[in-house]
């Protein structure tokens, strides 16, 4: 399992993955979580269905792609975690395209 690089006095709030509550820091992104849940089970492309995970973890490859509060294709490695924040890995293409 992946460890944290986040502050060990920043906030701990509940963010759910995958209707799993887990326990993250309010300096974490939802890439930051996916990858400490899943490891590198984050993603799967949405063409070939390939196993897919966070490359540049800056906002440029898109390989960060997570479903957040029931919005597809946010970039998890730009989106900083809130309370109560639903997440679920992004499994081919978002679901209604």
């Amino acid at each position: 399992m992946l460890k944290s690089c986040t502050d060990p006095e920043a906030a701990t709030l509940t963010v759910v993955v995958e209707d799993r509550p887990i326990a993250a820091q309010a300096d974490e992104t939802v890439a930051s979580v996916l990858l400490r849940v899943f490891g590198t089970d984050y993603r799967t492309h949405a063409v070939g269905g390939e196993p897919r995970a966070p490359y540049c973890l800056m906002g440029v490859c898109f390989e960060c792609l997570a479903e957040v509060d029931g919005v597809p294709n946010r970039q998890g490695c730009l989106v900083p975690v809130r309370e109560g924040m639903r997440i679920a890995r992004q499994r081919g293409p978002a679901r209604g395209q």
